[in-house]
């Protein structure tokens, strides 16, 4: 998670216990400062101690601060060749003109997507690629927001000659789980990880032996804990949206990635697939006058 540091502590911060939080508090408020500063300087700013800041750095998977400081540092570094400002994060006034709310929100997502692709482990989304190329059935399950982001990926997978359905039903959902098995595979999709109906049936499913992936913020949600390969997305909070739905392009982000490395994969099925349904919906076109 080296690449998205910051954006992990920021989604995990509210669920730390306090003396972890306050460490995760102290870096997120002043990344450069941490980056630059010392264990000791750290403890003592975020009322902590040394232990308890390398216990921190173990939470989020690094040996120790001076890694977690090379992470940061790194970070911020590229933050500011792209221009990220005091305006990322920002809340939005209800007298704000509209120019002022449409930069904030296009630099916070942008920043979203691009702390989402930094932490993407490549290695777990070629595993996932292969487990759907060499499929039976592929179910999706999501609820709400990422209900809509299931359904999406389902159409991508279905243009390209993969059986994949999705499901917001729960009942429909845990039937169809239930009917899964060895080399098939179920997408759990759920921002925080927590929601009963996607678990449930990530969980029927992968009792009869499919391959269970998570897709949520959280790494270590019940969700991401229950699947058997699991991919993070980045999500912050802004006005009139809060973490489940500013977390949909990140999720857009990770599961287009497994869409097109599954179209790569399998380049000439996917192709031919293309150039099939194109020309059946080809008569659907109005031509332009």
């Amino acid at each position: 998670m080296a690449g998205g540091a910051l954006g992990r502590i920021q989604t995990e911060l509210p669920g730390l216990p306090e003396a972890l939080r306050r460490v995760g508090q102290a870096i997120v408020a002043d990344p450069a400062g941490a980056a630059g500063s010392t264990i000791t300087a750290l403890a003592e700013l975020s009322g902590s101690s040394p232990a308890t800041v390398t216990r921190f750095c173990r939470f989020f998977g690094f040996t120790g601060y001076a890694e977690l400081r090379v992470a940061i540092a790194t970070e911020t570094g590229r933050a500011a060749q792209a221009h990220w400002g005091v305006k990322v994060g920002r809340e939005i006034g209800r007298t704000d003109p509209l120019d002022s709310v449409v930069e904030v929100m296009a630099i916070a997502d942008a920043r979203l997507i691009q702390e989402t692709a930094a932490q993407l482990d490549l290695g777990v989304v070629g595993k996932v690629a292969d487990a759907i190329i060499e499929a039976n059935r592929v179910l999706l399950f999501g609820v709400s927001a990422s209900g809509a982001v299931a359904s999406m990926l389902e159409g991508r997978l279905r243009r390209i000659r993969v059986p994949c359905w999705s499901f917001t039903d729960p009942h429909d959902a845990l039937a169809d789980a239930a009917l899964l098995g060895q080399g098939d595979v179920a997408i759990g999709i759920s921002h925080r990880g927590r929601t009963r109906e996607v678990l449930e049936s990530l969980d029927e499913a992968g009792s009869h032996g499919a391959t269970t992936v998570a897709v949520t913020s959280f790494a270590r949600s019940p969700l991401a804990e229950s699947a058997d390969l699991v991919l993070t997305t980045a999500s912050r909070a802004t006005t009139f949206r809060p973490g489940g739905l500013a977390a949909v392009h990140s999720q857009l982000l990770v599961l287009d990635v497994v869409y097109v490395v599954v179209a790569q994969r399998t380049y000439e099925r996917a192709n031919q697939a293309f150039e099939l349904t194109m020309r059946a919906v080809e008569g659907h076109r109005v031509e332009r006058s």
